[in-house]
């Protein structure tokens, strides 16, 4: 039986009332959206003038937090087992957690501020090293970062090879925080970059060039004692200089920089860590390690080019200083050499004796006779490096 679609007597039309309701009810939202939008603006320029207005005492307050955390290299130097040259290799690590997980700079230099001032008060083992890296990172990221970027326990012990059972991870976190009184927050480097850029326009090349130099610092131990924000200034100085932006002000704070600390900066440029090198090359971070690098290598053929390697002098031929072609010409005095004298028909001595002489000639007999040595002790030769054997072993007619 075929079906037929009959038509549809009653259908629903759109009256003038509905058509005026919703034209009514989108110009409202409209002027919702052109007010929230003016708040945002108020609220905006209100922050600017707050932030204006309180930026020195911020400052003020972060300098004074600064000392209070910042640890104590010394107490490090004394550390039994873990070395300095350990400290790469953690920091590499911790570098690919951080981007693993995707974590804000300030996680980072404020985990390795946490590592550090544990360090400073605790004797950590060879095979700790490690976990409490991991327990400095994990403290940090639930600080500062957001909850859904916090790495998990498991993903821990899975980067670390299952170096470490679970309970570890959450020991040394309990640890670390009782070594540290619970005092966890710390004015980072990257929190002093921020503060010092954000009246300015924004420049990314900039900050991420100074936050790959202070990442390039913090493998160093001349760098673990500086105070981040004389780190901040001097790395934004140096950014600014590689990447020819003009430089702050001298009345600025950002302009206020150390030149010491900036001639450290700049000596640790071209050693690099591969993996923070490969880091900074990804455009999330503007490409800053390829720049750095072609600064490097015009410096390099700019320097050589200023400062040309010295010739090396010609080599005087064998023959220029041979017998020369006229006999009548004058000759180059030589040193006279210097004839033995003879005492009795025999050979002087020399000033320190090496009993040379009495195997050479028996019938030369100067010395008085001696009391022989005992067997076991021999007569060390301080110029020829030649143990001799004992003086009791020798001929008895020699003396």
């Amino acid at each position: 039986m075929a079906y037929y679609p009959q038509p549809c007597d009653t259908f629903f039309v759109e009256s003038h009332d509905d058509r005026g309701r919703r034209y009514r009810d989108e110009m409202r939202e409209q002027e919702r959206q052109a007010k929230r939008q003016i708040q945002l603006t108020i609220a905006e320029q209100l922050s600017e003038i707050a932030s204006h207005e309180y930026r020195y005492d911020h400052l003020i307050q972060m300098e004074k937090l600064e000392w209070e955390t910042l640890p104590d290299v010394a107490s490090i130097d004394i550390q039994t087992e873990i070395q300095w040259y350990m400290r790469p290799y953690l920091l590499d690590f911790l570098v690919e957690a951080h981007a693993a997980f995707g974590l804000i700079p300030e996680t980072f230099f404020l985990a390795i501020n946490l590592l550090d001032r544990y360090c400073s008060r605790r004797i950590v083992y060879k095979k700790h090293y490690q976990l409490v890296g991991c327990a400095a990172l994990l403290i940090a990221s639930k600080y500062g970062d957001r909850k859904d970027r916090v790495p998990q326990i498991k993903e821990l012990k899975s980067m670390c090879c299952g170096l470490y059972e679970d309970d570890m991870f959450v020991q040394m976190e309990w640890h670390v925080l009782q070594t540290l009184n619970w005092a966890i927050g710390h004015p980072t480097i990257d929190g002093f970059i921020q503060t010092a850029v954000e009246h300015l326009q924004y420049d990314p090349e900039v900050e991420h060039m100074a936050c790959y130099i202070a990442e390039i610092a913090m493998y160093q131990r001349d760098f673990i004692g500086k105070r981040p924000s004389d780190m901040a200034r001097a790395s934004l100085a140096l950014s600014r200089s590689i990447l020819s932006r003009p430089q702050e002000h001298a009345t600025e704070w950002a302009g206020q920089y150390e030149p010491q600390t900036l001639m450290l900066l700049s000596q640790q440029l071209h050693r690099p860590s591969k993996i923070l090198s490969r880091k900074y090359a990804t455009v999330h971070f503007s490409r800053v390690a390829l720049i750095l690098d072609d600064f490097l290598a015009r410096q390099i053929e700019m320097q050589k080019f200023i400062n040309p390697p010295p010739t090396p002098p010609a080599e005087a031929r064998k023959d220029e200083f041979s017998e020369p072609a006229c006999k009548d010409a004058p000759q180059t005095p030589s040193k006279i050499k210097k004839i033995p004298m003879y005492n009795n028909g025999c050979p002087t001595p020399p000033d320190t004796p090496t009993n040379q002489e009495y195997f050479s000639n028996k019938l030369a007999a100067v010395e008085p006779a001696r009391p022989p040595t005992p067997a076991s002790i021999e007569c060390y030769h301080y110029r020829s490096n030649v143990t001799l054997p004992p003086i009791s072993s020798l001929p008895t007619e020699v003396f």
